[in-house]
């Protein structure tokens, strides 16, 4: 199983911007993604790998929960457990 996938990748202020465009997205999907990205976070060794699930957690979150206050940017599992 050997797909490629294409995506283009600008540096910003976060170190990653991608093409926006609209689209509908439920709550009940995004709630979906990040329980199974908490999942996969907690059974992941690697430190480089589960910051890298912690920015797609944020960037998933973000896609309809954007209302929160930007100065608690960290909303992965650690900082449910703080």
């Amino acid at each position: 199983m050997s797909e490629e996938f294409e995506f283009q990748e600008n540096d910003d202020a976060n170190g990653m911007e991608y093409e926006e465009f609209e689209e509908e997205i439920s709550s009940e999907e995004v709630d979906r993604v990040l329980e199974t990205l908490e999942t996969t976070m907690a059974g992941v060794e690697s430190e480089s790998i589960r910051q890298c699930l912690e920015v797609a957690y944020n960037e998933v979150f973000h896609l309809i929960y954007d209302e929160v206050d930007d100065a608690d940017d960290d909303f992965g599992p650690e900082a449910e457990a703080a």
